[in-house]
């Protein structure tokens, strides 16, 4: 569900590449950091961030513990 504080946005890149998910329009410093199986650390998450032009791309995945 998408409100006035959320938007969808694609991820590109990784192992979410093509998934569109729900991201909070008023966070200052954002990224997403999804629970995934399908990384390198399965059970951890992947970590997407947009660029300077919105694209949210992967940045890396991270351990379970890393979070």
């Amino acid at each position: 569900m998408v409100d006035d504080t959320t938007t969808e946005v694609e991820l590109y890149g990784g192992p979410l590449d093509g998934w569109v998910v729900p991201v909070d329009t008023g966070d200052p410093d954002p990224w997403t950091a999804i629970i995934s199986d399908y990384g390198e650390h399965p059970g951890g998450r992947s970590l997407y961030a947009p660029d300077a032009t919105g694209r949210w791309n992967w940045v890396r995945d991270l351990r379970p513990e890393e979070i």
